[in-house]
């Protein structure tokens, strides 16, 4: 043990007296943290913190590299090694002293890096700091061991130098080190999985910005492990005390045991793509961190208020402060601005109603029918529009839980999704599941499988629900309503199959919606103790005491009126809806063309059906008005995808319907914000202008409250503080 204490002893004499050592251990990382924090000053808050662990890797790599490696040459070379030979002492006391020297003199820079995000850029004290300082020790611990692995393998100071810059540069500048990751080719992004260093940068992030611990990194830090464990192993092996020693050529294959670890994660990675998204992701954390300030707006903040002339303020995702008139200078608050005089700020709208898998329209191309394609589309274009959360009712299961996730995660951007799972209906029922008639039958039959279930027992019924359940929904779907069949109403879900849904939903403490089509069938789903009527009566009208149980019950109306419309439009060939300018932005250019060619062949044309949707369309009108004079809580959803029901636009579509239909417009703004928010369990994140509340916020030119059709005229869409740049949204891949 004296061995080991007195070479750390030397070491550390030596090391302070290096000024070379000094620069690259503190000056260097220093440097670039004020590089990086003047150029990207709008990131201060939680965004510095992503420079921070940039440059942290950037000391990591430098102390590693040329810390450990080159001075183990340069001392072999100055014949200092061989005054350690006539010693009785081992290779490993000098090695180990040589790692623990390097780790104690990089953990001032970690604590002033810190230091100095924390008091000088506002930057919350990391709650990890533990798992913070076990990365930084293990990356030292692995990166000290590459270099003296590096150190061993060659023969003179050019070898290493060179060897070690072909490990240094790569990594430095494509590891996420210096450039993030994400702006880089996704070839680029693939390559960097190879290398040690983007596993550092990636850690750092999700300890900085998503609280994660080491053990949410468990691939990584086994790799960093197993590389300290194996270079000190070599190390010591290959260990050589004069310059006159050479060793082989065949022995710097060594280092690629040592980076082996990084070449089997690497190869996983490039089959599995998964590092892409997670790159979008640490990405997108920088993007939604910072501050701005939206000022001189109106602001329509769905909770009982609107403040004529306002602020609001917006800081790492959150809304931190709502102000009155200007609020203060935007400086003080090291804030962006968003001028917002003419304006409306809306919270972010919310359609309870859609089904992702389906385009709304036709394409003349069945891959767009594929739902790896058509359900990011349709969340893009939901997003695009301003309709920040969405519930999907009847997706597949798996695909639609996959891209709850990757948006949740970041990975994608799309509207927040809430999940209902496939929709549970009769056989007879799945004509009533939207299905376009020119649908390609092979693609009907692929989809018909994913977004219906059609239980046969109660037993089976309930077992669907607990798989739902077991998967992670957010709620269940069932359609009572079979459609119109012939004339007449076909045979409807078995109610003894549909109670039985609904009690397992009870049970799960899952919220049921339900599909109806006339008042029996509402009766029946308020009955059977529904949390939402999806689409009501399109065939009658609702009897007063109908309504006031429903009243009494506080269960939710969600009318679907664009549905009921573009229905009717179907049917009559009707291409009107396709000139509005937000569907010909929203929708893909091939789904447009195919649509509007459908329409104008006249394969769609039936008079006799077309009389028959418009009559439903009055109907469902004159419902909702008996719905809102009974004091049920109201909450929009459009049926998006059903033939011409458009994600995105159809929404605002749907403001306009409910105002023409009476509705005042500013409870239609609160049933597609604050109700729909309490409809989905939501509304302590989503909904309203609140002061701790997701900043999902949709700023749009007018007043909305006056005239309606404002709500389409666009100026800026927020999601999760996040200014989105919306043309990008159909970029993505």
């Amino acid at each position: 043990m004296r061995a080991y204490v007195a070479l750390f002893k030397s070491n550390m004499l030596l090391t302070l007296r290096d000024r070379s050592v000094l620069f690259f251990n503190y000056a260097f990382p220093l440097m670039f943290f004020f590089i990086f924090a003047g150029l990207f000053a709008g990131a201060a808050g939680t965004g510095i913190s992503f420079y921070v662990g940039m440059v942290l890797t950037m000391g990591i790599l430098g102390n590693g590299l040329f810390g450990a490696g080159m001075r183990a040459v340069a001392e072999r070379e100055a014949n200092i090694l061989r005054r350690f030979k006539v010693t009785p002492i081992s290779p490993l006391p000098i090695l180990v002293a040589a790692m623990v020297s390097g780790w104690l003199l990089y953990l001032p820079v970690v604590a002033l890096l810190i230091g100095l995000a924390h008091f000088g850029y506002g930057m919350p004290v990391p709650r990890q700091w533990f798992s913070l300082f076990l990365m930084v020790t293990l990356g030292l611990c692995a990166f000290r061991a590459i270099g003296l692995i590096l150190a061993a393998v060659t023969n003179t100071m050019q070898e290493t130098m060179i060897l070690t810059q072909l490990l240094y540069l790569p990594m430095l500048l494509l590891s996420g080190a210096t450039i993030p990751s994400a702006v880089l080719p996704k070839w680029v992004q693939t390559a960097a999985e190879f290398m040690p260093a983007s596993y550092l940068v990636s850690g750092f992030q999700g300890i900085f910005f998503r609280n994660q611990t080491i053990l949410d990194h468990g691939p990584a830090v086994a790799a960093l492990l197993a590389t300290t464990v194996l270079g000190m192993f070599l190390a010591v092996q290959l260990f050589r005390w004069e310059k006159e020693e050479k060793i082989r050529p065949r022995n710097k294959l060594w280092v690629l045991a040592v980076l082996g670890p990084y070449l089997l994660m690497g190869g996983y990675r490039a089959y599995t793509k998964e590092h892409l998204g997670l790159n979008q992701a640490m990405y997108r954390d920088v993007q939604r961190s910072g501050a701005f300030l939206i000022r001189n707006a109106r602001i329509f903040t769905a909770a009982g208020q609107t403040i004529e002339d306002g602020s609001v303020l917006v800081r790492d995702g959150k809304i931190a402060e709502i102000y009155q008139g200007p609020g203060p200078d935007p400086a003080s608050l090291k804030a962006d601005v968003v001028e917002g005089a003419g304006k409306t700020l809306l919270p972010g709208l919310i359609d309870a109603d859609v089904r992702l898998s389906l385009l709304g329209g036709v394409s003349a191309g069945n891959r767009d029918y594929e739902p790896a394609k058509s359900m990011p589309r349709a969340a893009a274009a939901l997003l695009y529009s301003g309709v920040t959360a969405a519930r999907s009712l009847g997706d597949g299961l798996d695909a639609s839980l996959e891209l709850r996730a990757d948006i949740g995660l970041g990975a994608k951007l799309g509207a927040q999704l809430f999940v209902s799972g496939p929709l549970v209906a009769s056989e007879a029922a799945r004509g009533a599941a939207g299905f376009p008639d020119t649908l390609p039958a092979a693609v009907r039959k692929t989809l018909e499988p994913q977004l219906v279930r059609t239980p046969r027992t109660p037993e089976e019924a309930r077992r669907l629900a607990r798989d739902f359940k077991t998967a992670g929904v957010d709620g269940l779907a069932a359609i009572l309503d079979p459609g119109w069949g012939d004339g007449a109403v076909a045979d409807r879900l078995d109610l003894l199959l549909a109670r039985s849904v609904a009690e397992e939903a009870r049970a799960r403490k899952l919220p049921l919606a339900v599909r109806t089509g006339d008042a029996r069938d509402v009766a029946d789903a308020v009955e059977i103790g529904a949390a939402s009527v999806e689409r009501g009566s399109w065939r009658d009208e609702l009897p007063g005491p109908l309504l006031d149980r429903m009243a009494r019950q506080g269960v939710y109306y969600v009318p679907a009126l664009a549905a009921a419309e573009a229905r009717a439009r179907y049917y009559g060939a009707n291409a009107a809806g396709l000139t509005d300018t937000l569907v010909q932005q929203a929708v893909s250019t091939g789904v447009w063309n195919a649509t509007r060619d459908l329409l104008a062949s006249g394969k769609t044309a039936d008079p006799s059906k077309a009389a028959r949707d418009r009559q439903a369309f009055e109907q469902a009108r004159a419902n909702l008005l008996l719905v809102w004079k009974a004091g049920i809580p109201l909450a929009t959803g459009t049926g998006a995808g059903d033939p011409l029901v458009f994600h995105g636009p159809s929404l605002h579509r749907e403001l306009q319907l409910w105002v023409e239909a009476g509705i005042p417009p500013q409870v239609a703004l609160e049933a597609a914000t604050s109700t729909a928010a309490r409809l989905l369990g939501a509304s302590n994140r989503i909904g309203s202008i609140r002061k701790g509340l997701d900043a999902d916020l949709l700023l749009v030119d007018g007043n909305p409250l006056e005239d309606i059709a404002a709500t389409e005229r666009i100026s800026l869409v927020v999601f999760k503080g996040e200014r989105l740049h919306r043309a990008a949204l159909f970029e993505q891949k």
